[in-house]
């Protein structure tokens, strides 16, 4: 069962068929991941295929992680599968 963890907090967790696989990232239906440990960002970054990409800042017991989240809210057709999916990385760890 995917898994993700930061500052001994559970962020999010799904079943295998509930995740998508990407550029091997794991992006976790909105569902699954615990929304009290997200902070929304303004930054954004952009990737050739999957489009622009917005982040969430990672809030545990006081402590930020900047950025260490991100989701595609509009997708391209060929990203189509991760459309507001959430990801991790920055010290975040995503067990598969």
């Amino acid at each position: 069962m995917p898994t993700a963890t930061w500052n001994g907090a559970v962020i999010a967790q799904a079943s295998d068929d509930e995740v998508e696989i990407v550029e091997n990232n794991v992006y976790f239906p909105p569902s699954a991941v615990k929304s009290e440990y997200l902070k929304p960002s303004d930054h954004t970054s952009r990737c050739p295929w999957k489009g622009l990409a917005s982040y969430y800042t990672v809030s545990v017991d006081g402590k930020d992680n900047e950025n260490a989240a991100w989701y595609y809210p509009q997708p391209s057709e060929k990203a189509a599968q991760i459309k507001d999916h959430i990801a991790f990385w920055r010290g975040v760890d995503v067990q598969r």
